[in-house]
């Protein structure tokens, strides 16, 4: 074979082999690992689920029915068993002197005020959407002049401490209950939830 005639079945060959290799390379293997990008040296946090009540199902906010009580010394008495655990507590006592001022923790309306063997002199107050009411009960007496239907404002005055009913004569305190109306609103009736977490505050 002529020299000429040699390197041109040379190259050829050298091509038809370079198109075989180029070939090789970029086709993809599907049974070959596919490559993970470079982690990120950026860590993320994923953020706790946030539980929320339904759209207008939530008490508005609370403030201190007994004057002078510092927030951070209540405790949560709301799952406490009496009438010799027959029944849960369903309420917050909080402990002052006899006479001291109870006052309207939220704004509303007086609902009804009763005498009852167990609560003594009570107090019935229902919020300004009437989806909510307050309970005050052992009072000592009622404020001079209050009234069923009276217009009540966060801290106005509404009776003050005492131990009538049935609270222990030398245990002079507030039985206070927040209380979810049924439909009806009935001020007798409903869903009592603890007013603990709407009262504590840390120091």
């Amino acid at each position: 074979m002529r020299p000429v005639k040699r390197m041109s079945f040379a190259l050829a060959a050298l091509c038809v082999v370079g198109l075989a290799w180029v070939a090789a390379g970029t086709t993809s293997d599907r049974n070959a690992p596919q490559s993970l990008p470079h982690p990120s040296t950026k860590t993320y946090t994923i953020p706790a689920p946030i539980l929320t009540t339904p759209s207008g199902d939530a008490p508005r906010p609370l403030s201190m029915p007994v004057a002078g009580i510092d927030p951070s010394t209540i405790h949560d008495t709301f799952d406490e068993m009496r009438g010799g655990d027959t029944r849960r507590h369903d309420a917050l006592d909080i402990l002052a002197p006899r006479g001291t001022n109870v006052v309207a923790t939220d704004d509303g309306t007086v609902k009804k005020l009763f005498t009852s063997v167990p609560g003594g002199l009570t107090v019935y107050e229902f919020d300004p959407d009437q989806r909510y009411c307050y309970y005050y009960a052992h009072l000592d007496a009622y404020a001079a002049g209050l009234h069923e239907g009276q217009i009540l404002h966060r801290g106005d005055l509404i009776g003050y401490v005492g131990t009538t009913g049935n609270a222990p004569k030398d245990t002079p305190h507030l039985h206070f209950a927040v209380i979810r109306l049924d439909p009806d609103r009935r001020w007798w009736t409903g869903t009592a939830i603890d007013p603990y977490p709407l009262l504590y505050k840390r120091r």
